[in-house]
């Protein structure tokens, strides 16, 4: 597999999606979230969603030219219009706006709605953490997991992300989907032409299935059965009905360049750890060094041996690189 520079990478992503009808500015901030979560090993939220994204731009599916609309209904809480863009760039005026409200507040919320597939859910609370808040992220996605005891796709994976910050050190993030395993993760097999391990997915008829394509076209498993069922209707709640945003089994799919936009939308609830804790970070150093002493390691805890690792260059998939370089090139 081909070794690339992380600007080379980051780069290739922007020209790919500007030469398929998205702005430039809004095509840089796909391609730095892109580029982090193939870096950070999350392959399938990196490389291999250019071409899904590039069609939906092409087709006008997402809109690639709009620009997010922030208003203040109430005084804690900022409503992000994604305006059926691409919900990069409303995530970065969030993570702009969201924690000065929090540390006017104490404690504020942001809703994304007519938004988009979102990426890595962790990165957007840890870019939270880094300015020294605490962050919750909920976001619904495309319907693929029935509830519990029933057939019937209603609700997507639906995850959910959290980070506080550390005092010395990176913050903690934990970041997990209400499925077993992530969507992306078995669309990313289904493009290297790999099978899935047993219990991640069940096909159209409900039964289990290894084949990643069969998956795709099937449901996915809650994470903790009933318990994963449960919080992925939670998630529904505050990411659609809280926002306004359309639910699961009303979206259309991340990967598919016909069809309505999916009108998806996240929930994030930011606090500021000082309002009543001002030694919070410090505190949380102490639990960390206790967890770590007992021979275990925090979520999340490995991004960062990546992240330096990909100084060097980052690998990717052949045929992942070879679809964004046609792409750039307006093949």
């Amino acid at each position: 597999m081909p070794i690339i520079s992380r600007d080379q990478l980051c780069a290739t992503i922007t020209a790919a999606l500007t030469a398929s009808n998205t702005a430039p500015a809004h095509a840089g901030a796909v391609a730095r979230a892109l580029t982090l979560a193939e870096i950070d090993g999350k392959k399938g939220h990196g490389l291999s969603r250019v071409p899904s994204y590039a069609g939906q731009a092409k087709s006008g599916k997402v809109d690639g030219h709009v620009a997010p609309q922030m208003s203040r209904p109430k005084p804690a809480v900022l409503a992000i219009d994604a305006g059926h863009g691409f919900a990069y760039p409303a995530f970065e005026l969030m993570a702009d706006e969201l924690p000065k409200l929090a540390a006017e507040m104490g404690v504020a919320m942001a809703g994304v709605y007519r938004s988009h597939h979102y990426g890595v859910a962790g990165h957007h609370v840890e870019r939270a953490a880094d300015q020294g808040m605490v962050a919750l992220l909920f976001g619904n996605t495309p319907a693929a997991m029935a509830p519990w005891g029933g057939k019937t796709p209603l609700m997507g994976t639906n995850p959910i992300a959290f980070a506080a910050p550390i005092a010395g050190r990176p913050p903690m993030v934990i970041d997990l989907a209400t499925s077993k395993v992530a969507r992306g993760n078995i669309m990313a097999a289904h493009q290297r032409g790999e099978d899935i391990p047993e219990g991640w997915a069940l096909d159209q008829h409900g039964a289990p299935t290894t084949d990643s394509g069969a998956a795709l076209n099937g449901t996915m498993v809650p994470l903790g059965d009933a318990k994963g069922a449960a919080l992925a209707l939670m998630i529904e709640v505050l990411a659609a009905a809280v926002t306004g945003a359309g639910f699961g089994h009303q979206a259309s799919s991340f990967f598919e360049a016909d069809g309505t936009p999916p009108n998806t939308g996240q929930m994030m609830l930011m606090i500021d750890p000082g309002a009543m804790a001002p030694n919070f970070a410090e505190r949380l150093a102490g639990l960390a060094a206790l967890i770590e002493g007992d021979g275990a390691r925090l979520p999340g805890g490995g991004r960062m041996a990546k992240r330096a690792a990909a100084d060097a260059g980052i690998e990717v998939n052949d045929k992942a690189w070879q679809a964004a370089l046609d792409l750039a090139a307006g093949a």
